[in-house]
Order: C-alpha cells, then sequence, then structure tokens
C-alpha cells in the first residue's frame, strides 16, 4: 500500500503547538548544546590567570574543543537513526553536563584538556535536529524550519559570549568563572528531563525508519561504495592533524600534550579505526550490493558528498573567521584608525551575529527558489566575498570592511542553511547519519582553515578559501535537484512514499 506524507498547514512560529513546538524545543536544546560547548570562550582570560596558563596552553584547549566532535557527529548521525531524536538529544545533553562540571572544577591545565577534550561531543548535538525538523515538517518547508533551527540554535554560542561574562561577575572572584560554566550544565541537565518529556520523533501515526543495520550508510552501488570510502578519508586526516599539533611536532603555537610516541600511537589508533570503519562500510553493504536494487529505493551518494563538501567551505570557514577576525581587525586598523581590541572585539562579533538571520534565510530561498539554484548562489557569493576580503588593507574606511564582512556573511550563513535545506531530502532513514558525515565536514573545514592560517598572512587566507569556494560551486553543478518522491519500507513490507517537492 502506498501513502503520501501530505504539507503541513501555514508555518506560524508564534505558536507553540504540533510541529511549531517540536522546531521550539529542539532549537532550545541545540542552543544549550552550543552555550555549553563554547562556555570557555568569553571567559578564558579569567580561566588563564586562574590557573596561569600560557599561550600554547589556551591555543591547545581551543583546539581540543573541535576534536572530539569531528568522530561524535558520525557517531551521533548512527545513534540517532537507530534510537530517535527524543532519546538521543535528551541522552547527549544530560552526559554533556558531565565534562562541564569536570571543566568547572578542574585545577590543572591537564584536568582542564581532558575537560574541554569530553567536551567536544556534545557539539555533534546539532545533527540530532536536523532528523528531528526532518520527520516534522514537509518538503516545502524543511529548508525554512532547518535553518530556524540552525541559525537560532548557533546563536548559542554568541548568547555564552555575552551573557556568562556578567554572570561570572554577578558570582564574583576569582572563582566566578567555575559557576558561571557550572550553571550552564546544570541548565543542560534540567533541560535534558524537559525534553523527554515534551517531544516525540514522529508526527501522531508517522513511522519513524530506522537503517536495516547500523554502523555506517547503506550505498546504492559498487561505485557509490568505494565513493563512500574515499569521503570518509578527510574526517580521520583531520584527526591525525590535530593530534600532531597538540604533539611536540606541532612546534611552538601549541603545548606539547602528549610525548611524540604518544602521537605516533595515536596516528596509528586512528588508522586502525579507518580500517575497521572500512570494513563496517563493506560489511553493511555486501549483502544488499549482491543483488538487484530496485529503482526507487536508490539514492546517489554523490548528493552526499557535495553537500560535504558545500558545508566544509561553509560552516568550516566559518568557524575560522570568526576564530580570527577580531585579531584582523585589531592589526590591521589599530594604528590607522585608533580600534581597540574590544571595539575589535564586538566588530568581529558581527560575522557570527548575521548567522541568527542568514542561516534561516538560506533554508527559505532553498525551498522558494530550488535547492541547486540557492546552493550556487550562496557558494558564488562566499567566493566572491572571501576574495574581496583578501585585498582588505589598513587604508580602508572601517564601516566599508564591516558591511563587505556582514555581507560575505550573509552568504557564508545562508550556505549552511541551502545545505541542510537538502539533508534531509536525501534519504529518510539515513538522515542523522548523512546529518552527521556532512556536520563532521563542517568541522573538518574549521581545522583545515585555521591550519593554514597559522602558515598564512591573513589575506592569503582568505584567497584560498574563496579558490576552495570556487571549487565547491563547480562541484554543486553536479548535485541532482530533489524531486517527486522517495521511498522507505514499512515494518509490513509497504512503501510509504515521501515527497520531495
Amino acid at each position: 500500500m502506498e501513502q503520501l506524507i501530505m504539507s503541513s498547514p501555514k508555518l506560524n512560529l508564534f505558536s507553540f503547538s504540533g510541529n511549531i513546538k517540536i522546531l521550539h524545543m529542539t532549537w532550545i536544546a541545540f542552543f544549550i548544546s552550543f552555550v555549553v560547548w563554547f562556555n570557555h570562550a568569553p571567559l578564558m582570560l579569567s580561566i588563564a590567570k586562574t590557573l596561569n596558563l600560557s599561550q600554547p596552553e589556551i591555543k591547545t584547549i581551543l583546539i581540543l574543543n573541535v576534536a572530539l566532535t569531528i568522530p561524535a557527529r558520525i557517531i551521533i548521525g548512527i545513534l540517532v537513526d537507530k534510537f530517535g531524536p527524543k532519546r538521543t538529544y535528551s541522552t547527549l545533553l544530560a552526559l554533556g553536563s558531565v565534562p562541564c562540571f569536570m571543566f568547572a572544577t578542574a585545577d590543572s591545565f591537564q584536568e582542564l584538556a581532558l575537560a574541554r577534550f569530553l567536551m567536544g561531543f556534545i557539539g555533534a548535538g546539532f545533527v540530532i535536529g536536523i532528523r528531528m525538523v526532518g520527520e516534522w515538517f514537509p518538503a516545502r518547508q524543511v529548508g525554512i524550519a532547518e535553518g530556524i533551527y540552525g541559525g537560532w540554535g548557533n546563536f548559542g554560542s554568541a548568547a555564552a559570549a555575552i551573557a556568562l561574562p556578567s554572570l561570572a561577575l554577578m558570582f564574583g572572584g576569582d572563582d566566578g568563572w567555575r559557576y558561571a560554566i557550572g550553571c550552564t550544565g546544570v541548565i543542560a541537565l534540567l533541560y535534558s528531563v524537559v525534553y523527554f518529556f515534551s517531544v516525540t520523533d514522529t508526527p501522531k501515526g508517522s513511522t519513524y525508519f530506522k537503517p536495516k543495520k547500523a554502523g555506517a550508510m547503506e550505498v546504492s552501488s559498487i561505485w557509490d561504495l568505494f565513493f563512500y570510502v574515499l569521503m570518509n578519508i578527510p574526517l580521520y586526516a583531520a584527526l591525525s592533524l590535530i593530534t600532531w599539533k597538540v604533539s611536540s611536532f606541532g612546534g611552538a603555537n601549541f603545548t606539547s600534550l602528549i610525548s611524540d610516541t604518544t602521537a605516533v600511537f595515536i596516528h596509528i589508533a586512528i588508522w586502525c579505526l579507518f580500517a575497521y570503519n572500512v570494513y563496517k562500510i563493506v560489511h553493511i553493504n555486501e549483502e544488499h550490493l549482491q543483488k538487484p536494487i530496485e529503482e526507487i529505493h536508490k539514492y546517489k551518494f554523490k548528493q552526499v558528498a557535495i553537500l560535504d563538501l558545500a558545508y566544509m567551505i561553509a560552516f568550516g570557514s566559518e568557524l575560522a573567521v570568526v576564530s580570527m577576525l577580531p585579531m584582523f581587525f585589531f592589526e590591521t586598523f589599530h594604528e590607522t584608525q585608533g580600534i581597540t581590541m574590544i571595539q575589535a572585539g564586538l566588530l568581529g562579533g558581527c560575522f557570527a551575529f548575521i548567522n541568527l538571520v542568514a542561516r534561516p534565510m538560506g533554508g527559505w530561498f532553498s525551498d522558494k527558489f530550488g535547492r541547486k539554484f540557492s546552493l550556487t548562489v550562496f557558494m558564488a557569493g562566499m567566493a566572491l566575498g572571501y576574495f574581496i576580503m583578501s585585498s582588505i588593507t589598513a587604508e580602508w574606511p572601517i564601516v566599508v570592511v564591516v558591511l563587505l564582512t556582514m555581507s560575505c556573511s550573509c552568504f557564508v550563513s545562508g550556505g549552511c542553511g541551502a545545505v541542510y535545506a537538502i539533508v534531509p531530502l536525501i534519504k529518510r532513514r539515513m538522515t542523522g547519519q548523512i546529518a552527521g558525515m556532512v556536520g563532521a565536514y563542517g568541522n573538518v573545514g574549521g581545522v583545515l582553515f585555521l591550519t593554514i592560517l597559522s602558515f598564512v598572512t591573513p589575506s592569503i587566507f582568505f584567497l584560498v578559501m574563496g579558490g576552495v569556494a570556487v571549487t565547491v560551486l563547480l562541484a554543486v553543478q553536479f548535485i541532482d535537484e530533489p524531486q517527486g518522491h522517495m521511498a522507505e519500507v514499512l515494518e509490513d513490507g509497504s512503501i510509504e512514499m515521501i515527497e520531495l517537492s
């Protein structure tokens, strides 16, 4: 028996029922996870003063914060497809409070480093909401809904920067930062309970489709199998790059947190894990690839691969630019225009602040004008923006630079929204895994571009990102516009057709 999933009523964000309630509850969960994930950043000076941290130790803490998020997004993607968003998000928020409390009570650099490394896992919470929102919204609204979820939730990092210093001051004393960070852990723990009892994985009467086997994505052809394995290599390469940074091989910019011998063993372990991942990919796919696959059950892995690359440049460059922009503004305009560090920080924050509006805009644009066209527009705008930013000099009027930065940020954040407007429309039962892989590539981009920045000038840094954006723009031309319906098999063997346009 064939069923069609029908469109829902008009989107009304002031409602707090049905799918709008789920959207609000879920973006708040994401918002809290980002507050916890970035709770250290605005308090780093106080933390460094209390524990006498050096600059290399501070940089090491910052890189450890994103290290675990790369594999975590893959793991969380598998778990959300298997257990559902409600249980997965609630569990992640509850468990994420533990390293938060560890960080708040740390008395040494080593304790801070361990807690920060473990905290990276909560950064994978983003993936869970992509599946939840995809379950509750029809194709014609999924772009704007995913954009609101991502844009408003992502504002948690900015909210942490605004609220936590004031909270630390309110508690007062040298340990004010500890109480402020501890409060974010308490909020995450409490909301994990609220979320569990407030949401369901699907609308009433809908089926939550799960993969037949857990551990890797199913693909539709032997060529897609090879493609899938190939696209996993950069994920493990990024982990090796992070390991190199925190060992003595990484140079003077980072603390040698591990010895050279330990680093070698970690590199070996990373690539042994890659070999095991390849085994799982082959094992999960070998049986069904030996039989003919019906056309309605096929999907093209190139869709996932292109979105991987698009998110790598969009979110990856956003992570890198947000990290370097305040210092770039200060070093460029301090002497010529008298910009202070505080002013540079505020001006640099405009790049991330735009995300609040631009990411939902990217999703809406994708719903309205088509997925492929929208992604093309945002990649082109991003490339042009970075190329122009590479020519910024101290003589440029600061107003022009800020407007240019905000314009570029619109395309960057809009590109993120356009990517995740497509993710739920590839294969419903694997949405979590697809979202996890795409999200992991965003972190890979952040690690890659920040590493490049450590070797080149800001001008070259922007040029490189512009060049990558052009390359991805060409790749986007090979993506297929989602249209028609995708097929999923119900437990009784009947087929459910899910609308894609």
